[in-house]
């Protein structure tokens, strides 16, 4: 039998998908592209075509690919001890085989007798693009290096994959192992009730309690760990729970510290050994920004534009604070301020975000995303049904095999296809929105298969996953999520839409395989159907009566989406320009007090409080938790909200449904992924450059 991590069918076997497997199915892989690698690197010069060369090295390492991505995933979403420790063993391997392909000096040979050669009339613009991205990232990643070089370059990204992947780990460990139970009610008061019953029956499943004597159970999951934050009026509960979430990735025996000064460390020599002054330049060349400076320049200039309205609000809140305690007017201590600023927001436009949670089930929220999705890109979603196969069993072969019936790797994740104009397959993808102690925190996109259109004028459908760490249902009832989990629902899927609408034919050209200032936008771009009355009335609906979005609450809602914007917006550009400073510095690192480091750094960009919190450095693993990941790279959330800001205009301009301008923002950038610049990309679909003024105009920034 085929190893079920080499097997291709577009339906994935998750039972079959044992740690015992992982072993065995990569290796394999492993030296099966190495032969295609060797088979291209051996060519003689006079034999060599696009087709054998670039074209060959695109498809040398799809299985291994493949493979790999569905132990990453497993890895994500279902961590036991057993995957963990195949996972660990595998990665060097790897990571390894991956570092090596742009130092192999007869591959890099072949390619480059290739390209020096070429007749520029027989490529067509796209592949033309293939084979100057490809050209770049061998330079990028030390092809033109001397020997010793290459040898150092090879095992930094060993040690690299190995201390980012143990960074991940302490945080989900350290996140798992903290628990606060209550058994005072009184502690409760102020929190909703659906946050108490949640509470009780996350105790109830831990052991905690009875029905008779009910004690609550918190956790440092963000369905738990945020409500209390915002609604608990008890003071200390707040305060042990933060300094508790504070010392994740910071306190042993799931410390990240020294895995941060190790990371910064080898990150730099990287840099320098590719010729470049820092990492942030190493990792920005290729990007829209180019350069660390660039982007670092872009970060200062909007600190300056909304310092005076960051300064107003942290006053305003101190002040709120001050007449409603009774108490002298001073910094508030860091577990006080989600609370003191959700009293003001509920006084100031007399609403409360639970209000709107009743018209926010789950289920309807994506019915809703996907009618809006369906109207403006002219594709359809439907719904399949799916099986959860205990993993633990013995399950023969074909247990799982049902072409009606999709298998998925928990019972709560469900399963949709994409289908095109003509109904036909374009792509599928799993959902898995709910918090588990074996699934990473957080929501993201990620990809299990490539399609697109072929050389033959054929599509091949794409596969992908979202994934999210939102309300649980509770008591029977629908999960009912707040406005921002609606927010990371149309985020993800944004990102999912880029993926399964790519029609480029390269599939490392394709989809969401795009520079990473760009890729946020049309995650976020899908945000903006969540404020709009057009688009709510398609899926805010009440759970029980099916009651639209009261006028009222709506006109509450919008009055309030900039409240303490100039705040939120500091947030953001303080973990921005913490990112690009600490990747631009030139000192090592591994020796410095980063906390005074980044105090410095972030002066003027923290709100004031009594306690100085610790930075996030210890669980920032946007940053930290990949060999490059979001580092040098955290500034593109606000980079890509110009865009999306922008590019919104033309949608509030001609119709927030659109479907014209929602089928040219399909065809000029969903379907583009990287096969033309992505400057060139916006400017096909707005006519021009990016306007900052459509984003402060948004945000209420001016």
């Amino acid at each position: 039998m085929t190893n079920p991590f080499l097997d291709t069918s577009f339906h994935i076997k998750w039972s079959h998908l044992k740690p015992e497997l992982v072993s065995p199915a990569i290796e394999e892989a492993l030296i099966e592209a190495q032969k295609k690698i060797d088979k291209i690197a051996e060519q003689e010069d006079w034999g060599i075509t696009f087709e054998s060369s670039f074209l060959a090295l695109e498809k040398a390492t799809e299985d291994l690919d493949m493979a790999w991505t569905k132990v990453n995933h497993l890895d994500s979403v279902c961590n036991s001890k057993e995957l963990r420790k195949t996972y660990n063993e595998m990665l060097p391997k790897v990571t390894d085989f991956f570092a090596r392909i742009p130092l192999n000096e007869k591959l890099w040979k072949a390619l480059k007798s290739y390209a020096e050669k070429k007749n520029e009339n027989s490529l067509n613009s796209l592949q033309k693009r293939f084979l100057e991205e490809t050209m770049a990232e061998f330079k990028e990643h030390g092809a033109d290096l001397p020997a010793d070089q290459k040898e150092r370059l090879r095992i930094l990204a060993q040690e690299l994959a190995a201390v980012t992947q143990k960074f991940s780990e302490n945080v989900l460990d350290a996140t798992n192992a903290y628990e606060l139970v209550v058994s005072d009610p009184v502690k409760l008061e102020g929190l909703p009730e659906r946050d108490v019953e949640q509470a009780r029956q996350c105790a109830l499943r831990k052991g905690y309690g009875t029905e008779e004597n009910p004690q609550w159970r918190f956790t440092l999951q963000m369905p738990s760990y945020l409500p209390a934050m915002k609604y608990a009026q008890d003071n200390g509960l707040r305060k042990t729970l933060w300094e508790n979430d504070s010392t994740i990735g910071r306190k042993e025996p799931h410390s990240n510290i020294d895995l941060i000064g190790k990371i910064f460390a080898l990150r730099q020599e990287k840099a320098e050994l590719l010729g470049k002054d820092h990492f942030a330049d190493f990792v920005l060349t290729r990007r829209m920004a180019k350069s660390g400076i660039t982007a670092f320049n872009f970060i200062e200039n909007l600190h300056k534009r909304i310092q005076p309205g960051f300064e107003r609000e942290n006053n305003q809140l101190e002040r709120f604070k001050e007449k409603e305690s009774k108490t002298r007017s001073e910094p508030l201590e860091p577990w006080e301020l989600a609370y003191w600023s959700e009293r003001m927001r509920s006084q100031t436009y007399d609403f409360e975000e639970e209000e709107l949670r009743p018209y926010f089930p789950i289920e309807q929220v994506i019915s809703g995303m996907f009618k809006i999705a369906q109207t403006i890109y002219d594709i359809r979603l439907k719904e399949k049904q799916t099986k959860f196969i205990d993993p633990g069993l013995n399950n023969s072969p074909d247990s799982s095999s049902n072409e009606n019936t999709v298998e998925v790797w928990h019972t709560e994740v469900k399963y949709y296809e994409v289908l095109g104009a003509d109904e036909d397959l374009l792509g599928a993808f799993y959902a898995d929105w709910h918090p588990r102690e074996s699934k990473r925190s957080g929501a993201w996109m990620n990809y299990l298969m490539t399609g697109g259109i072929t050389s033959e004028d054929k599509r091949e459908p794409h596969l992908g996953l979202i994934c999210g760490n939102l309300t649980p249902s509770i008591n029977n009832q629908p999960a009912l999520l707040t406005h921002y989990e609606v927010q990371t629902i149309f985020h993800e899927f944004g990102h999912l839409l880029h993926h399964l609408l790519g029609d480029v034919e390269i599939k490392s050209l394709n989809g969401v395989n795009v520079p990473w200032d760009f890729v946020e936008l049309p995650s976020q771009i899908m945000e903006n159907w969540c404020w709009e009355r057009e688009s709510l009335d398609l899926f805010a609906r009440h759970y029980q009566t099916g009651e639209t979005l009261p006028d009222e609450l709506f006109e509450k809602m919008r009055k309030a989406r900039n409240f303490q914007s100039s705040r939120k917006t500091m947030r953001q550009l303080s973990f921005g320009k913490m990112d690009l400073a600490l990747h631009m510095s030139t000192v090592d690192l591994s020796n410095v007090d980063l906390e005074k480091r980044v105090n410095d750094i972030l002066e003027g960009y923290q709100i004031p409080t009594n306690t100085k919190p610790p930075s996030i450095l210890g669980r920032f693993t946007h940053v930290f938790g990949d060999s490059t990941g979001y580092a040098a790279g955290y500034y593109s959330y606000k980079w890509a909200e110009v865009l999306d800001a922008d590019a919104f205009t033309r949608f509030k301009k001609e119709g927030v449904l659109n479907a014209a301008v929602g089928r040219e923002f399909r065809e000029k950038i969903l379907s583009k992924g990287n096969s033309a610049p992505p400057g060139q990309l916006f400017r096909d679909f707005m006519g021009r450059d990016p306007d900052l003024q459509a984003f402060l105009d948004r945000e209420g920034l001016g």
